[in-house]
């Protein structure tokens, strides 16, 4: 009996977390017209990277600050160029959508400081933000 009610409490709170935290596996969310916020790390000589804070902590912890208003988020993980011999441009991008622009200024505003306060955690790189539109 106390096994099971372990269990319930376990899947319970599993089913909650992954409620309030988009992912990556909700990208059939994303509609024409919503609100793309995409932060770019650029791969440039001397700065490091560490995805697993990035994607494990890091992303978590913002999506779990933005709310309800945050639909959906995904991430890249660079591999190559456009060429063999071209070097790598990111190292990752983010990417995190909104219905309207609002909801995502009313996100960020609040919780700017814990948000930029946690990038020397996983990079000394500065991102590059790009807010765009989704036409399809």
């Amino acid at each position: 009996m106390k096994t099971n009610t372990i269990l319930s409490i376990f899947v319970a709170m599993v089913w909650c977390i992954s409620c309030q935290q988009p992912t990556s596996s909700d990208t059939s969310k994303i509609k024409k017209g919503m609100i793309k916020v995409a932060i770019l790390y650029p791969n440039t000589e001397g700065k490091t990277f560490d995805m697993d804070y990035y994607s494990n902590k890091h992303m978590p912890m913002v999506a779990g600050l933005f709310g309800d208003s945050l639909k959906l988020y995904t991430i890249d993980k660079g591999i190559a160029g456009r060429t063999p011999d071209e070097p790598l441009p990111y190292v990752a991008i983010g990417y995190f959508y909104f219905d309207k622009l609002s909801a995502y200024h009313n996100s960020f505003g609040p919780n700017a400081e814990t948000i930029l306060g946690d990038i020397p955690n996983y990079t000394n790189i500065q991102p590059i933000v790009q807010i765009s539109e989704v036409l399809h």
